[in-house]
């Protein structure tokens, strides 16, 4: 069996999660009551142990403002520990005039590769999260995701289709930062019309060679794990990216809420049978190696 890295899972303490912690809110992935809990890396190890992971990503998950360095520093002792996660994607306001401040204050930490600034930003108030669509051109932003350079880290972007030009054209501007696009565009209409704009948005993305495409959150919009709309999008996703620039993540917890983590694999695992097995195992296990810098020993 093919080892699996895992390019985008959380771990989370409720008490640092505003979004846990308070009214429940509408979410993008709907009731959330069973996940409104701590979620431990000893739980998490518990859900990948019949799924040959060998390997994960941490993926910040915004924690209260101003303790994005106690978020790193916390992942950074959990995986001290627990031996996983083997790397951390961090979180910085690229909107901050402090932001360079934070950036290398996040370096001291061997394990920090990248990170997540989310930008994607919807008509549908509940799809929103950035409090504008096009917060990605403006100077200060600009000038701060500019510093990644320094560190070597990639950055994750999250965004829409209608945001897609705008994120195309952000990639060619940094050729020298590997944009690590999530849930592979988040397709969340799934109309004629809605595809179309989204496949348009993922043809401008694929021309940027420093874009890679992460295979996960495909039940986000659904609120179910579906073999035939996984298939769908990853089969359009390399159709357009090649299997070098596909990773594939669980985006665990969040879809424990309708599924468990075997059977999510399973459904990734379906979905790239028709490819060959060099082609299987870049996607579940080397690009996430090599694109996010991780070391096994």
């Amino acid at each position: 069996m093919i080892p699996i890295i895992d390019a985008h899972h959380h771990i989370w303490r409720q008490q640092d999660l505003p979004w846990l912690r308070g009214s429940m809110a509408p979410r993008i992935f709907g009731p959330y009551e069973a996940i409104r809990r701590d979620y431990p890396v000893t739980e998490f190890k518990d859900d990948i142990s019949a799924s040959n992971v060998v390997g994960s990503v941490y993926v910040q998950v915004n924690w209260d403002q101003q303790k994005e360095l106690d978020e790193v520093r916390w992942v950074d002792s959990v995986a001290e520990e627990a031996g996983l996660p083997n790397v951390i994607v961090g979180y910085v306001n690229l909107l901050s005039e402090d932001a360079p401040q934070m950036l290398k204050a996040q370096s001291a930490f061997s394990r920090m590769r990248g990170i997540r600034m989310q930008l994607h930003w919807h008509e549908i108030e509940m799809y929103r999260f950035a409090s504008a669509p096009d917060q990605m051109n403006l100077p200060l932003f600009r000038k701060n995701l500019a510093l990644l350079q320094d560190y070597g880290w990639s950055f994750d972007l999250q965004l829409f289709a209608s945001q897609m030009a705008d994120g195309a054209a952000m990639a060619k501007d940094f050729p020298d930062i590997t944009f690590i696009l999530q849930h592979s565009g988040m397709l969340e209409d799934l109309s004629t019309e809605g595809r179309a704009l989204w496949l348009e948005g993922m043809k401008q993305l694929a021309d940027c060679p420093n874009v890679v495409s992460k295979l996960s959150g495909f039940g986000t919009f659904i609120h179910e794990n579906s073999d035939d709309h996984i298939k769908d999008v990853v089969d359009q996703t390399i159709s357009l990216f090649g299997a070098k620039r596909c990773l594939f993540g669980s985006n665990f917890p969040i879809e424990k809420l309708w599924t468990d983590y075997s059977s999510l694999v399973t459904s990734h695992r379906k979905a790239l049978a028709g490819y060959s097995q060099d082609i299987q195992r870049s996607i579940l296990h080397d690009n996430a190696m090599r694109i996010y810098q991780i070391e096994i020993n």
